[in-house]
């Protein structure tokens, strides 16, 4: 009860400020765009990430001087006297608000290591790589990547698998195989990768003390930025022994720690079992002059929320936003988001991140009250999330798909499936007309709840509509069917659905049908939907195939398997070595010799399946 009248108390606070604020919001309503990700209908209905420029803090004056003119040894000289002393954080600060912008970004990058006698760091060019590849200027990525290996820095894992992925998803093949290239022989030509993974070997074998010290010594390390660094993160796995690592290295009269090698143990220690040391450093960081850098910030961030940390991401956004380099409104919500998405929100914590974000300055967006609104739906407090829409309403903006959605989804989450139907009737009253997003939420409230039958009255009422279904609609559907153990139901309406809806499903839905499929050993229906997706272009899901073959299968099922694998003559050889060796396990070789009497030449030649079958 005491709980309950608490939150009662901030929300009313929170409604106090909204309301105050009662002047014409949209005039002091920040630049912003919104991108679309995939959608996600029961994580979370719309994901609208918004990019904010926030200029609050004497820092804040060189971005803004960058943004806001062209390029030009002109701007060069007011940047030179702009009488702000350009720090690591400041520099990665400016980077972040200067994203879009990806020449503006590398001028900016090239003038701060060329002119401004900065000390560049492998987070610094990580940062300006990933800007570059995400706005596909790769002659200027190519570039930067080169002065980064010249000047003796390292392009770390994380950063090469997250520009892999990116470049994977943009099929640019060539410049992902160069990369790769790149990467392994970067790795080999490194000697210091060697030594970075002596060290973690000692520290991380044994308990702290003389002996490992003693070990440490005898390998005479030449320290750097990017040496320790580096073994900070070899140690990532053991954060209090690389905070006694940290802390060693710091004690050598050659070498002393800056902003660079702080930021890098921070990013170790910001792990569930180190969180209370992490908290100290803050401290001991903050009384040694030093800032914690955006970048820093956002990946510790996504590290807390990811492992469900929600108190500890709240307080390192209470004290970025206390500090100089203030999170985005986009921060904001995203971290308004991920308090939401929990079984049981913590609305303590929602209401904390709002009096925060109100008190230090920053307009109040939609998404701003879109993301308490969103809170309030998804733990039922209806009548104070219908207070939030009217006090959107009072600043300025009208509800629309992500208000309504939201509420959506809450009713269906609470079971209240009747009253979530009538809000689409509200929305065409209103003259708010439903999208496919919220079609989509209310008929997974339905699946979820094992209400399939009433789950498709609304699909064929959305198809009155004149809505086209769409693969997440379809992938919601199938699982609908398949959670009620529907099987082939599932399998006859996504075979139809394909046929005549003009839809392309995700390879996620056909992976689970064929598996699903499988288990009842409806075998032909399975081969089905992998010809399916060979026509569309998937790479064909064959695991699930061998096991069932090996263990239920045919010699004809095998061959039939095969010939659907390829659009070719034949398979790849590792298609045949895979069937060969299911069977072998389940102990039917005599299949398996049926088998290989009907493969061509090539097969039953090759060394491997020579290997396995014998000399015979």
């Amino acid at each position: 009860m005491n709980r309950s009248k608490a939150l009662l108390a901030s929300l009313r606070h929170v409604y106090s400020f909204i309301s105050t604020r009662s002047f014409s919001i949209r005039n002091q309503v920040p630049c912003f765009s919104p991108s679309f990700s995939r959608f996600d209908a029961f994580a979370y209905p719309n994901r609208f990430l918004y990019q904010y420029r926030f200029f609050s803090s004497e820092q804040n004056s060189i971005a803004q001087l960058v943004l806001e003119n062209d390029w030009s040894n002109a701007l060069e000289g007011e940047l030179g006297k702009s009488g702000v002393s350009l720090s690591h954080e400041t520099a990665i600060y400016v980077l972040r608000n200067l994203g879009k912008d990806p020449e503006k970004s590398f001028c900016f990058f090239k003038w701060v290591i060329r002119k401004t006698g900065l000390r560049p760091s492998s987070s610094l060019y990580s940062l300006m790589l990933r800007i570059l590849v995400q706005h596909r200027s790769m002659k200027l990525f190519w570039v930067t990547l080169r002065e980064m290996k010249e000047g003796g820095f390292y392009l770390d894992e994380e950063t090469y698998s997250t520009i892999q992925s990116f470049l994977r998803k943009e099929k640019l093949t060539s410049d992902s195989v160069a990369l790769t290239h790149f990467f392994d022989r970067m790795l080999k030509e490194n000697a210091m990768d060697a030594v970075v993974k002596r060290v973690s070997d000692v520290v991380s074998r044994a308990k702290w003390g003389s002996e490992v010290e003693r070990e440490l010594q005898d390998m005479k390390l030449v320290l750097s930025d990017n040496f320790v660094i580096r073994a900070l993160k070899e140690l990532r796995d053991h954060p209090l022994k690389a905070l006694d690592f940290f802390h060693y290295v710091g004690r050598f009269s050659s070498y002393s720690h800056n902003t660079i090698t702080y930021n890098a143990i921070l990013r170790v220690l910001a792990r569930p079992n180190s969180v209370g040391e992490f908290w100290s450093f803050v401290d001991e960081m903050k009384n040694a002059g030093h800032e914690m850098d955006l970048d820093t910030y956002k990946k510790i961030s996504r590290q807390l929320q990811k492992s469900r940390m929600m108190a500890d991401a709240v307080r390192l956004y209470d004290f970025m936003m206390d500090g100089p380099f203030k999170p985005s409104t986009q921060d904001c919500i995203l971290l308004l988001r991920a308090l939401s998405v929990g079984p049981d929100p913590d609305l303590d914590l929602v209401f904390r991140v709002a009096r925060k974000y109100e008190s230090t300055g920053y307009s109040l967006s939609k998404a701003f009250y879109d993301g308490i609104h969103r809170s309030l739906t998804s733990v039922g407090m209806f009548a104070e999330a219908e207070e939030m829409v009217n006090a959107m309403k009072n600043a300025g903006y009208e509800p629309d798909n992500i208000t309504y959605s939201q509420l959506v989804f809450g009713l269906c989450k609470a079971k209240r499936f009747s009253e979530a139907c009538k809000v689409l009737d509200h929305m065409e009253a209103q003259g708010c007309v439903p999208d496919i997003k919220t079609w989509t939420i209310l008929i997974q409230g339905h699946c979820t709840a094992n209400e399939v039958d009433k789950a498709l009255i609304c699909f064929e009422k959305m198809r009155e509509k004149g809505f086209d279904i769409d693969s997440d609609l379809l992938d919601v559907l199938v699982n609908g069917f398949l959670c009620q153990n529907m099987i082939e139901n599932a399998y006859k309406f996504f075979v139809e659905t394909v046929k005549t809806g003009n839809v392309k499903p995700w390879q996620a839905t056909y992976r689970n049908l064929i598996e699903n499929l499988l288990a009842i050993r409806k075998y032909e229906e399975a081969l089905d939907l992998l010809r399916m997706m060979k026509k569309q272009n998937y790479p064909a899901y064959a695991n699930p195939f061998d096991r069932y073959l090996a263990e239920f299968g045919t010699v004809e099922d095998a061959k039939e398997f095969l010939k659907a694998l390829s659009s070719k003559d034949y398979p790849s050889f590792i298609a045949y070595l895979n069937i060969f060796e299911a069977f072998f396990l389940q102990g039917r070789h005599s299949e398996a010799k049926d088998l290989l009497y009907t493969c061509p030449h090539h097969i039953r030649t090759h060394p491997k399946i020579s290997e396995l079958f014998g000399p015979a």
